[in-house]
């Protein structure tokens, strides 16, 4: 029976030790050939088991991963976050909580120069929010640019939106370029292999800072194989055996992305933690970050909440995420239209973190210190706060609250 594989291919790789192995030495040296080699190459391909096992012993191949579901991590409902999740919203003046609560609004930085990725639903480039930016849109999803579902655009807004009627919803507004990865379709899906060449255009393009809100789907690929008239045992064997591949394919790309901090500045991905923790069922009842996020390499967000006078984890937010960003109500541009829309969830809370980290870019291009993706991640790291979290496990917000430079 044949599948669909993705293949990462690469002069510099090594033969695996199992079919979704991709267990050889590090791409950036000591591997055949050393260094990058030349540029990594995605393939997909239907493959049944002889082929596979030929296809992983090629020694150009650094990782093999059956397509597997991939999708949106959608906003909470009000009732789950105790927000305005999908309500229009007043426009008040002056910056939105989120870009308050992480300094965006008191630094001196703007993202000026820093190329943004934000590889979702797409982008409303007629929405005033993005006036002046200059977009460079690709389709991985085959639905086609724009978005139709709403949830990039809300992102992309948080990211580097310019302000809409008096409001600032952008961290980072001086971002004047701006890579628009399409890898999910309008129904919010997609497949892994969508994920994997977004990243990989996206790092091509000369993304700085990668910003993604999307889950490896296990649950989704599970019902899908069960529907193709699957055993459940079996199903669940199978896509287990996906996500494990699809997780070490995940790996193996971000050793390449890493690695090219040797040639160049590199970038820096950025992904939600995921939406499945129940706390308020049950404080108990968290789920651990999930793929991307899970990924090597990759900064994971949680989201936090206002509580009073304090922040506070919300009730959704996956736990163990390096570091956490507003989530919980945050307003940002509204696709289909000229207004502002607020959303929950850890999806909302990882476009501050992305602009964040574009604030850092630029304050580290203007500093002595050597302009690598490691240098500005440490930067971020080394000046979040908790000082307005009150109560919240370490587990459940890593460093703490992002701050602006």
């Amino acid at each position: 029976m044949e599948r669909q594989f993705t293949i990462l291919r690469d002069v510099g790789g090594s033969i695996p030790s199992d079919p979704f192995g991709g267990g050889g030495p590090s791409i950036a040296g000591g591997g055949p050939g050393g260094g990058l080699g030349s540029a990594p190459e995605l393939e997909l391909a239907e493959l049944d088991k002889a082929e596979l096992r030929d296809v992983v012993r090629a020694p150009d191949v650094r990782a093999v991963a059956p397509v597997i579901p991939v999708k949106l991590v959608f906003p909470v409902s009000a009732a789950e976050a105790g927000g305005g999740a999908g309500q229009p919203a007043a426009q008040a003046a002056g910056p939105t909580w989120g870009v308050h609560a992480v300094g965006a609004d008191r630094s001196a930085r703007t993202g000026a120069g820093v190329t943004v990725a934000v590889l979702d639903t797409g982008i409303d480039a007629h929405h005033p929010a993005f006036n002046g930016v200059t977009l460079v849109q690709e389709d991985f999803s085959g639905s086609g640019i724009g978005d139709l579902q709403g949830h990039g655009t809300h992102c992309a807004g948080t990211i580097f939106g310019r302000d809409v009627g008096g409001t600032r919803i952008g961290v980072a507004p001086g971002v004047s370029n701006a890579l628009i990865g399409k890898v999910l379709g309008d129904d919010g899906g997609g497949s892994s292999d969508a994920i994997f060449r977004g990243i990989q255009w996206a790092v091509q393009q000369g993304a700085s800072v990668i910003s993604m809100s999307i889950g490896f789907d296990f649950p989704g690929m599970v019902t899908q194989l069960t529907d193709n008239g699957w055993p459940t045992d079996l199903a669940t064997s199978s896509a287990l055996e996906g996500y494990r591949a699809n997780l070490r394919m995940f790996d193996a790309l971000m050793q390449m992305v890493q690695a090219q901090a040797a040639f160049s500045p590199g970038a820096i991905l950025v992904a939600a933690a995921g939406n499945e923790s129940k706390r308020g069922i049950d404080p108990n009842y968290e789920i651990a970050v999930s793929i991307p996020a899970a990924g090597q390499g990759v900064v994971s967000v949680g989201a936090l909440g206002q509580n009073g006078g304090a922040l506070s984890i919300a009730p959704f937010s996956n736990t163990f995420p390096l570091v956490a960003a507003p989530g919980v109500d945050v307003l940002s541009a509204e696709a289909g239209g000229q207004g502002l829309v607020s959303f929950n969830g850890t999806s909302m809370a990882t476009p501050h973190v992305a602009g964040v980290l574009a604030l850092w870019w630029e304050e580290v291009a203007a500093s002595p210190l050597p302009l690598t993706a490691g240098t500005v991640v440490a930067r971020m790291f080394a000046n979040a706060s908790v000082a307005s979290l009150g109560g919240v496990d370490v587990a459940d917000r890593g460093q703490g609250l992002v701050q602006a430079p």
